[in-house]
């Protein structure tokens, strides 16, 4: 039998709402969601292992990857029954290409946030667990003061800098038209307008979500890397307003990253002002 679900993906930057916004629409029961799944990784994998200079490249040709590939969701999913599945990783906008040519009606939700805050919450995190090293640091010179710890953040390869990187390349690249921004402070403070533009971006029917009961939590995952919570969602969606614990000096430093605000000639759908001034492509 064919398979007839619908595949979208949620991603861009670290502790900007892509958690919450999975919480949000599993609401839905025709939709599946939830925290990044694994199956980002195992494409890279799979990629990595058919490419030139490998011995097992000659093996495989381009319909038989794209076959491998396409069944590593199809497996992954099996036993899902959703009829629209969004799957979320940090990675998918440096995939867009290979993602479409598997899923072509596919659509990208990227949630975004100053980098400030970004690195605000990721030290939040950092501190809430005094007396353990997570999983987010290499070296003891990496965790030894907050700068240290937000610049390793920061590098290309790792969580902030490669996400950050990534989105740049979708926003700009031939896809940036099945790509929709949503700003994390315009999804907490007005949640039911951005769900309704969201939905109409993705062509499908509204969608009663009850903004005072959404809820989420990965409590075994968390604890893994020694961050109890990072995937805790609130029950209700609101703003929570807080000082920054950043000095003012890096809190500088990262504030004002927010290219996405003004990305003139870029066909990508936005949400990061009042709804009522978006636009759609």
């Amino acid at each position: 039998m064919t398979d007839v679900r619908s595949f979208h993906f949620i991603s861009g930057l670290p502790r900007s709402g892509s958690t919450l916004m999975g919480a949000i629409l599993r609401q839905n029961p025709r939709f599946s969601a939830g925290m990044s799944s694994p199956i980002a990784s195992l494409f890279e994998g799979i990629v990595a292992q058919v490419s030139a200079g490998n011995e097992l490249s000659r093996m495989v040709d381009d319909a038989q990857r794209e076959r491998v590939l396409r069944g590593v969701f199809d497996s992954y999913y099996a036993d899902n029954p959703a009829e629209v599945i969004f799957d979320t990783n940090r990675a998918w906008t440096a995939k867009m290409a290979e993602v479409l040519r598997l899923f072509p009606q596919a659509k990208f939700i990227c949630c975004v946030r100053d980098v400030a805050w970004v690195m605000d919450s990721m030290e939040r995190q950092y501190r809430s667990k005094t007396f353990e090293n997570t999983g987010l640091f290499n070296t003891p010179g990496e965790r030894a003061t907050v700068y240290t710890r937000t610049e390793a953040l920061a590098a290309s390869n790792r969580l902030v800098g490669f996400s950050y990187q990534a989105l740049r390349e979708a926003c700009w690249g031939e896809f940036a038209d099945r790509l929709v921004i949503v700003d994390y402070d315009i999804l907490v403070s007005r949640p039911r307008d951005v769900m309704g533009l969201l939905y109409e971006f993705l062509g499908e029917p509204p969608f009663e979500h009850d903004f005072d009961k959404v809820e989420y939590d990965a409590a075994a995952f968390d604890a893994q890397l020694g961050l109890d919570g990072l995937h805790r969602v609130r029950a209700q969606v609101a703003p929570k307003p807080r000082q920054t614990i950043l000095p003012p000096d890096l809190f500088a430093k990262y504030a004002g990253l927010t290219f996405w605000r003004d990305l003139k000639n870029c066909r990508a759908f936005r949400i990061v002002s009042e709804p009522a001034e978006q636009r759609h492509p």
